[in-house]
């Protein structure tokens, strides 16, 4: 007797054979990403990752925190607190987040944020189920990519998280991501910039690389698909200097706030 597996197999082939599109019929085949691109090379930018406003004239790319709206018209990235808990949120993680062996949670100091545990395969795949939740919530809206943030957690894990622990992760991440259809972007870690294919990574966000003179790190890797933030007028100067004619470059206030708000600072070369 024919055992049922067998003959359900038999009756798929069949079917497959007859189809005209015969992957259609890949059951067993991983989904193939949707279309998606990185932002336009050298387009004018604004981070607006601290509170949406209308965007300044000449601006063609915009991050946005995922819980805000994207600009209507413009490419626009959301930004995701991807490997740390928000101010205060630890308590949403549970388990994931990182302890040392003392029981005490590991901070990230200058934000006051927890960091994520992603040492283990089953815990990256919980926290990658709660941030990729997050960026199907960024396609819905009409994202173009997500800018997965705190990729280099693992340098303030007082050595509890490796390089490897934040790679494996950011592939669960930007895999989703483009399934989606929408890019990933490298958050700075220029150290790990030259595995950006393997990690999946369309484009790079560098915080102060003008101020620390390494835009070099990450045009090597992603030639120019990189974006540029300065929170200082020497670090807007080097960068417009040395990248001005290739690369997106921004000076923000280091709190990001709206338009309109104290403390806000928008410069450009």
């Amino acid at each position: 007797m024919m055992h049922a597996s067998r003959v359900r197999f038999l009756a798929t082939a069949a079917l497959c054979a007859a189809a005209v599109v015969s992957t259609a019929c890949s059951a067993s085949a991983a989904p193939a990403p949707a279309a998606f691109s990185p932002p336009p090379v050298k387009a004018g930018f604004d981070y607006q990752i601290g509170g949406a406003y209308a965007p300044p004239s000449g601006v063609r790319v915009v991050s946005r925190d995922h819980t805000a709206q994207p600009a209507a018209g413009l490419y626009n990235i959301c930004y995701i607190n991807a490997f740390q808990a928000q101010p205060g949120a630890e308590g949403e993680w549970g388990d994931l987040v990182l302890r040392d062996a003392n029981g005490e949670v590991v901070m990230d100091e200058d934000w006051d944020e927890a960091l994520l545990d992603l040492r283990t395969a089953d815990k990256r795949q919980r926290v990658a189920a709660k941030v990729n939740a997050w960026t199907d919530g960024c396609a819905a809206k009409g994202y173009q990519a997500i800018e997965p943030d705190n990729y280099d957690s693992f340098t303030r894990s007082r050595g509890l998280l490796s390089e490897q622990d934040a790679q494996a992760y950011i592939r669960l991440l930007s895999t989703h991501a483009h399934e989606k259809g929408l890019a990933t972007g490298q958050k700075n870690t220029s150290e790990l910039a030259g595995n950006r294919k393997a990690n999946g990574l369309d484009f790079a966000v560098a915080e102060e690389c003008g101020e620390q003179d390494i835009c070099g790190e990450f045009t090597a890797a992603f030639g120019g698909n990189v974006i540029v933030i300065e929170y200082a007028d020497a670090g807007l100067a080097n960068a417009c200097d040395r990248w001005g004619g290739s690369l997106s470059i921004v000076r923000r206030d280091r709190d990001v706030v709206p338009a309109g708000a104290s403390g806000y600072v928008r410069k450009t070369c």
